[in-house]
């Protein structure tokens, strides 16, 4: 199952990313970790990177692909892969489009965490973090028991990123929009769109996920279907040695 994560800020496809890690044994991408393994490891292309960003520059699209290219190579991709982070707009879809299809591995789905964005600056303006412990709240979801202290410490030091304000929050979310939207039109062209209402509980959500996933592939290309139980199958099996 190879699969690329898709939804603005705030609708939770890294949690979900996380669960599908879990529940199919398959690694998730993401570019942020992969460019910081790349700086930590001194490789060639954590060289060129290091360079872009030491000059102020975003590193490119072309380096991006190459780590990737890098990554999904490896031996634990061949039974799937999550994308998460990774294409941001139409020309980096297209360009990884003929990375995977180089590699063998071409798209089986592209999974868009639907959530309206009323609802997803609530989420954003709304989060909390204790300096102490780090749990997390939400004043508008899932506020600590008693305002200002920390359900989980005691503490009563919680903050609230400076970024996390409607102006900037409202930007993010239109940048997103922007950039997305020739994005979704893509995968939808070549068959891929997986749309998930992401509103509600984690569980909820991760059941609708999957059971999409399911359907896509019930639907369409049968060999999806074969790669998540293959991936599902050999990691309860990986489970099950490690009990033994």
């Amino acid at each position: 199952m190879r699969i690329v994560m898709l939804g603005a800020p705030g609708s939770g496809k890294g949690t979900q990313s996380q669960k599908l890690v879990s529940k199919y044994g398959i690694p998730q991408v993401s570019t942020g970790d992969l460019l910081r393994e790349a700086l930590a490891s001194g490789s060639d292309l954590g060289q060129q990177a290091k360079a872009a960003m030491d000059a102020g520059q975003l590193v490119s699209d072309e380096i991006v692909l190459a780590i990737i290219r890098e990554r999904l190579a490896r031996p634990d991709a061949n039974g799937g892969f999550i994308l998460d982070g990774f294409p941001r707009n139409l020309a980096q879809a297209e360009a990884l489009d003929g990375v995977l299809q180089s590699l063998g591995k071409p798209l089986d789905g592209a999974v868009l965490m639907d959530v309206d964005n009323e609802l997803l600056m609530k989420r954003l303006t709304g989060r909390l973090s204790c300096k102490d412990c780090g749990a997390v709240y939400n004043v508008h979801f899932s506020p600590p028991t008693v305002e200002g202290q920390c359900d989980k410490c005691g503490g009563n030091q919680l903050v609230r990123r400076a970024d996390d304000n409607e102006a900037t929050i409202a930007n993010r979310l239109n940048v997103y929009d922007q950039q997305t939207s020739p994005l979704i039109d893509h995968y939808r062209g070549l068959g891929l769109l997986i749309s998930v209402d992401a509103v509600g509980d984690v569980d909820d959500v991760f059941d609708r996920v999957v059971a999409s996933l399911s359907a896509a592939a019930a639907a369409g290309d049968a060999s999806m279907a074969d790669a998540a139980r293959a991936a599902l199958t050999a990691h309860e099996k990986s489970i099950d040695k490690k009990k033994d």
